[in-house]
């Protein structure tokens, strides 16, 4: 361990749009906030080829490059952006502690969290595969359901998300394919009856994915199996889309702040505040409804103007700037 303890009035954990709109905010406020970026630098949206909905790109961008241009902004303002990722964190007392890398301790006065939510897959060699080469593969129908206007996809998935995303994809594709592993759904009754009313959504019921099939760059059809009969067929199909659930990046954090069920960190309604004074949390970290580029950055930006009233409120000497709301 070192020995040296770097002392930091803001933390800032995880990237992605959350953490780095939180680093711009924090910045342009004096806060000199210090953001690691997680194992995956720049979050999910690295992994997505193409952003049509986000703000100010009118012409779409890649997730990589919106990444790379949020970072940017927020080193303009002297954000301190680095590698590694926090592996421990003792929140108990009224200096936040967090080690990176299991080495580095550093004690923090105000710590962002923005550790960002993993989609789940069903972990075919074939799925991750065009899921890399962003070719057919996603896991948000809201995201990349434009994508396959008036053609054919499938959606595997049997809770109320699913049901949510296929009625979606229904509304853009020629026809929707849905997979569910039972003989019944797990959605409440008013989303599964939604779905078996919608006359171009096809459920197939006590079936799962056996292989993604494609010409090696996009999806062109999904192979499954009837997991009774294990009689095996062919769906032609542009797109995958899974729809199983997420799992919050939190569990560093369980032992001292309040989640939910699924692990999703508990912010006070309209804040970003949590159970730990000092401690706020953005992003997908908390949001497990909405899960978009732009709901993130939102509340990145309303951690940030938290984290700095807590200072203020702590500090006299610590102004409030008002360029922040500028």
């Amino acid at each position: 361990m070192s020995e040296t303890i770097e002392k930091v009035k803001c933390l800032i954990i995880g990237s992605g749009p959350a953490g780095y709109t939180a680093a711009i905010y924090a910045a342009r406020a004096n806060m000199n906030p210090v953001l690691y970026q997680g194992t995956q630098p720049g979050g999910q949206l690295t992994t997505t080829n193409e952003v049509e909905n986000f703000p100010g790109y009118p012409t779409g961008v890649t997730g990589p490059e919106m990444m790379m241009e949020l970072q940017k902004q927020a080193e303009r303002f002297e954000a301190d952006i680095r590698h590694g990722w926090i592996t421990k964190v003792d929140f108990s007392g009224d200096i936040h502690k967090v080690w990176v890398n299991d080495e580095k301790e550093i004690h923090c006065e105000t710590v962002i969290i923005s550790t960002g939510a993993s989609a789940k897959y069903l972990g075919l060699d074939s799925e991750q595969k065009y899921l890399k080469l962003g070719g057919g593969v996603s896991a948000c129908a809201v995201c990349d359901g434009f994508f396959y206007r008036n053609q054919e996809v499938v959606i595997v998935g049997a809770g109320d998300s699913a049901c949510e995303e296929a009625h979606y994809l229904s509304k853009l594709c020629k026809k929707v394919t849905m997979l569910v592993r039972k003989d019944e759904f797990r959605a409440s009754k008013i989303m599964a009856d939604r779905v078996k009313k919608t006359p171009n959504i096809e459920i197939l019921f006590n079936t799962e994915t056996d292989e993604v099939l494609g010409d090696g760059q996009v999806v062109n059809a999904v192979r499954v199996f009837n997991n009774k009969t294990k009689e095996k067929h062919e769906i032609l199909a542009t797109g995958f889309f899974v729809a199983i659930g997420h799992k919050p990046n939190t569990d560093i954090f369980k032992d001292f702040l309040e989640l939910d069920e699924t692990g999703y960190i508990i912010n006070k309604p309209g804040t970003a505040k949590t159970n730990i004074p000092g401690v706020f949390v953005s992003g997908d970290a908390a949001d497990h409804v909405y899960r978009q580029a732009i709901t993130a950055a939102g509340t990145g930006c309303m951690a940030a103007l938290d984290a700095e009233r807590y200072l203020a409120s702590k500090d006299a000497n610590f102004e409030v700037s008002t360029s922040t709301y500028n």
